[in-house]
């Protein structure tokens, strides 16, 4: 069992930046991939970006790219989301989350994530 906790949201006005970071504990030895997600109201969750723990292949959402940088400590067991030029439709919940287990799906997808933390507040507003 992995036990996921996001922290780094709040209120941000456009052009400004935040970085999230999301504290895995438990087993973390066997993950494949790790991610974040996010959800505005009134929308379905999507991936934002999401790296691989072998090889550590990125990927990002079109709307994010160039202004969010993903990484991840393997020593410390964080995967952060540095996040810059934000626009107020970057504004929603921002949910970390790690796969396991391969299912042959792609790996930045929310199907292929077996856990999930509980979201931390992004807005941008001015």
């Amino acid at each position: 069992q992995l036990q996921l906790v996001e922290s780094g949201g709040g209120l941000v006005q456009p052009g400004g930046s935040l970085r999230l970071s999301c504290a895995v504990s438990g087993n973390t030895l066997d993950y494949y991939t790790m991610g974040w997600f996010r959800q505005a109201p009134g929308k379905e969750r999507e991936a934002v970006s999401c790296i691989t723990n072998i090889g550590g292949t990125t990927n990002y959402a079109d709307s994010v790219k160039g202004r969010f940088a993903i990484s991840k400590n393997n020593a410390k067991n964080t995967l952060d989301l540095q996040m810059n030029a934000l626009k107020p439709e970057d504004t929603a919940v921002y949910y970390c989350a790690v796969g396991v287990v391969r299912r042959g799906l792609y790996y930045c997808s929310d199907l292929s994530m077996d856990y999930w933390g509980k979201g931390t507040q992004v807005a941008v507003s001015s």
